[in-house]
């Protein structure tokens, strides 16, 4: 018996956010605490910084808010 399952979709979180809300949202997603999130962005922000702009920017056009 095949059963269907709904991922949970990505959102961004304005209420916990502090910015646009990306990390919030990520963080409510993977079931992990904000700030978890952020130190995590913020580190990949040290070595790639371009990439993480653009990635972060990209996600708060993107998602929708919750």
């Amino acid at each position: 018996m095949n059963t269907y399952y709904p991922s949970k979709r990505v959102s961004k979180d304005r209420s916990r956010g502090k910015i646009a809300g990306v990390c919030a949202g990520l963080a409510q997603h993977w079931n992990m605490q904000p700030w978890i999130v952020r130190i995590l962005a913020l580190v990949l922000f040290f070595h790639l910084p371009l990439a993480t702009l653009v990635a972060y920017l990209v996600a708060a056009l993107v998602l929708p808010s919750r």
